[in-house]
């Protein structure tokens, strides 16, 4: 079997990789309880090489607890939006805690033109791994919402109670109303079958292993494959917009640390927002500039005006955080640019872009 444990010889985290399950029968997944009956927790992650995925694979290797199995699943182990494959995963895996990042998810154009698919597919994963989760009596299973599913029109900042208090923007109605909906179920199996199924909002992620596309990119991760280009090329780093719209960014490192933390700690049905400070929020202006000092760029950096500059601010109140974790300390702009910059110079053949 492939294992990726650390090498200390104290760690008593396991992590398999998930072909560990192709090549052994379930026979050979561990049980909830070893001989002296101390409880061990599967964890599976679904979505598990993605950007977030990856940061958690990370922590935990870094951070192991004993009695903990990690297991990162990928879109080979399985067709989450099929049932039967779905079940099976379950029936190998035997998962006692599940965080759910796996889901249908692109960018303005398509979720423009496929809001049917979008909303399908998504209900589909969601269900088949909800399902599960109860059918195998799952202890946890945290799933994964996005600032971009709250109402269209809507007072600053938003928290979780304000998710449903009206339409999301049109554009990605289809994403949004599938996504809402795994906040709607939570509660409800809680209140019909007794199930500890929560969810996290997070705000912008960006990090390693994240998709460094100029065209289908999300901001930071464009902007650094773009600085990367201009100054490969000798040419100016030209950013579409004023770059005056403000946004809060999370460090992938930090949001990996509190979803685990929430996995383990945070026990209600009821969303939480994990997301940097308010008093964090920055310009993209900064942002760019952040970058361009991290990638060594030397030449000038350009705003295009002629570039809509998209919604101004999106604000986020982290309250509910605050008050569990009122000493958390988040990673900094500058330095979480730093990390994201170098990873993408060294694994450039391989990110995707």
């Amino acid at each position: 079997p492939t294992t990726t444990a650390g090498a200390a010889p104290h760690n008593h985290t396991t992590h398999i990789d998930s072909s560990f399950y192709h090549n052994n029968d379930s026979t050979a997944t561990m049980t909830n309880h070893d001989v002296g009956g101390t409880t061990k927790s599967t964890i599976m992650v679904t979505g598990g090489s993605g950007l977030v995925g990856q940061a958690i694979k990370t922590y935990t290797l870094a951070n192991p607890l004993p009695n903990e199995t990690w297991i990162f699943l990928s879109s080979k182990d399985g067709d989450l939006r099929d049932r039967k494959e779905t079940d099976a995963i379950f029936d190998r895996v035997k998962p006692t805690h599940v965080i759910h990042l796996a889901a249908k998810v692109g960018g303005l154009f398509a979720n423009m033109k496929q809001k049917v698919e979008f909303y399908r597919e998504n209900t589909l994963i969601n269900d088949n791994i909800m399902e599960n989760c109860r059918i195998h009596n799952v202890t946890k299973l945290v799933s994964m919402l996005s600032t971009c599913i709250f109402p269209d029109k809507t007072t600053y900042p938003i928290d979780e109670t304000m998710l449903h208090d009206g339409p999301p923007h049109p554009s990605n109605e289809g994403y949004a109303y599938a996504k809402r909906l795994i906040d709607t179920m939570n509660r409800a199996y809680a209140e019909e079958y007794g199930c500890n199924f929560t969810s996290i909002i997070p705000t912008n992620i960006y990090g390693p292993n994240d998709n460094f596309s100029i065209e289908n990119g999300h901001v930071i991760p464009g902007l650094i494959h773009k600085c990367y280009k201009a100054k490969k090329d000798g040419t100016d780093f030209t950013i579409w917009g004023s770059g005056t719209p403000l946004r809060q960014f999370i460090y992938s490192g930090d949001l990996a640390e509190l979803t685990v933390w929430v996995m383990r700690d945070y026990h209600s049905p009821d969303p939480i927002t994990l997301s940097v400070d308010e008093s964090a929020e920055v310009a993209i202006k900064d942002v760019a500039y952040a970058v361009a000092k991290a990638m060594k760029f030397e030449g000038k950096v350009v705003f295009d005006t002629s570039k809509a500059d998209g919604q101004f601010k999106k604000t986020a109140c982290n309250k509910k955080l605050r008050g569990l974790r009122p000493d958390y300390q988040f990673t900094s702009m500058e330095d979480g640019i730093q990390k994201s910059v170098d990873w993408f110079l060294e694994n450039y053949e391989t990110a995707r872009k």
